[in-house]
């Protein structure tokens, strides 16, 4: 079990298990995921017993794919938190067509996009809509300028009997990526840059 009795999820297994099979002792893994010792051990056991089918509930059932379980684990490493410009893509979402052209690269391997569809279902993963968020936004500084900046200047346009307006300087943008992504559920987001606001009194 993983410690203080929490659930471990598919991501923590999958990695687990690839860790190990990539020479990791079991002390790292555990402590590196925060999980014990007896988990990593059973995970392994358990992928090599039933390969990515037995390891995950999350794994479905279906025909064979072209690719085998370890393969199909280092997909879901790749995807899984981490954005396709991070693989010399110009695209900021995961699409079949992404992945298909990863797997191509890597394992020279050839597959359709019902195929690619096929592989990312099994791993647990669905298209998302993404939730845009200015990568570089500061929690504190967002605070301060709801409790704080944004207060004073609704005050102080109300003493002179002025209005206060929002420009918003990123109607066009070259890193706007709309669709949809593939990813778990509440894990998927796209990086772009905050819109600037200015202020008028």
């Amino acid at each position: 079990m993983a410690k203080k009795g929490r659930r471990s999820t598919h991501e923590e297994r999958i990695r687990a298990v690839q860790l190990m099979e990539n020479g990791w002792r079991a002390e790292d893994v555990a402590e590196a995921l925060g999980v014990s010792r007896g988990s990593v051990f059973a995970w392994q056991k358990t992928f090599r017993e039933g390969g990515l089918e037995a390891l995950s509930t999350k794994f479905a059932s279906g025909r064979p794919t072209a690719l085998s379980d370890e393969q199909m684990m280092q997909v879901y490493t790749w995807i899984v938190g981490s954005d396709p410009r991070a693989h010399t893509f110009g695209f900021a979402l995961w699409t079949r067509q992404l992945v298909r052209d990863l797997i191509k690269r890597h394992f020279r391997v050839r597959l359709s996009l019902p195929t690619v569809g096929r592989i990312l279902k099994k791993l647990g993963l669905s298209p998302q809509r993404p939730l845009y968020r200015a990568y570089q936004q500061d929690p504190d500084k967002v605070r301060a300028w709801k409790q704080e900046t944004f207060p004073a200047i609704k005050a102080e346009a109300a003493a002179v009997g002025a209005e206060v307006f929002f420009a918003d300087e990123a109607g066009i943008r070259t890193d706007h990526h709309a669709g949809t992504t593939w990813g778990r559920i509440g894990q998927t987001r796209s990086l772009s840059p905050p819109a600037n606001a200015s202020r008028s009194i």
